[in-house]
């Protein structure tokens, strides 16, 4: 126990978030992770025992915002024994050990590919000395925590939620730093999937938004799989239109969103699922990039 600690008072946590909406699914999923270890949400920084920044590494003053933020937070982290820093995300995992080595104050730097072992990683930190770093070099295949929403969460609203259905990006696009801080296309058992959606259903969403860096390309990795392992019937081709359609028919779920898709993946089919669908949204979102 840390000097100075009330062993009878819960640890508290505030999480600050970055970037894109896999990000914010990621914090979700960070801050059910503490909470089913025992921490408790603070109201601000100030009644705070551990301060998260999930981070992005997209935009070019992330950098500069991350390392302002951190700089702040030195004073906030030497007031009061026992209080831990967390760098998660993007960025994290771009700059590795650089983060460490400019602000050596923070006591965790992980990244994306390691959500699951978030509250681990605080109880680790205790007992090193200096940051600890952990950066997984991919998602672990056979983990399905590797996918976050196969881990606890603390949604901000009880109606909708994010799902995600898949990871990575093996587009190789010159102006996005994604494959490499993301890895890999991997997707999601489709029977996860929509199992997942049933569960949530029944707790009450009736909203749910499909999640994947190439969102459109869903099942085409899986589909090679089961083709590599002598499944003649496999097509070699997304199965993003069927999940739509079988998401949206899930009972109790009115709207179905996702993002974001690439143009190059956007098949007939797909669009056939959006028409012929009445929970899927009629909204379609192309990355003004792509």
């Amino acid at each position: 126990m840390e000097s100075g600690a009330d062993p009878s008072r819960p640890r508290s946590y505030v999480l600050r978030t970055y970037g894109c909406q896999m990000n914010e699914h990621d914090s979700e999923r960070i801050a059910g992770l503490l909470e089913a270890d025992g921490y408790v949400r603070a109201d601000s920084e100030d009644d705070a025992d551990v301060v998260v920044l999930n981070t992005c590494c997209i935009r070019e003053n992330a950098d500069n915002k991350l390392y302002g933020n951190l700089g702040h937070l030195k004073p906030w982290k030497d007031a009061k024994p026992g209080r831990q820093i967390v760098v998660s995300g993007c960025l994290a995992q771009k700059d590795r050990d650089l983060v460490a080595s400019k602000a050596k104050h923070v006591d965790v730097v992980m990244g994306t590919h390691n959500v699951h072992r978030a509250a681990e990683l605080l109880d680790e930190a205790r007992s090193v000395d200096g940051p600890l770093v952990e950066i997984l070099e991919a998602a672990v295949i056979d983990d399905h925590a590797m996918f976050p929403s196969a881990l606890p969460a603390r949604r901000e609203t009880s109606y909708n939620a994010w799902v995600t259905i898949q990871i990575g990006c093996d587009n190789n696009c010159a102006f996005c730093i994604v494959p490499a801080v993301r890895g890999v296309e991997i997707s999601r058992p489709y029977a996860d999937i929509v199992g997942e959606v049933e569960r949530l259903a029944a707790d009450g969403v009736t909203e749910v938004t499909l999640l994947g860096q190439n969102v459109n390309s869903y099942g085409r990795d899986l589909q090679l799989a089961a083709r590599q392992a002598g499944d003649t019937a496999a097509k070699l081709r997304p199965l993003f239109g069927d999940l739509l359609r079988d998401v949206g028919s899930v009972e109790g779920i009115r709207r179905v969103r996702y993002t974001s898709p690439h143009p190059k993946d956007m098949r007939p089919e797909t669009f056939a699922a959006m028409a012929e669908t009445a929970a899927v949204c009629e909204h379609l979102h192309y990355p003004l990039q792509s």
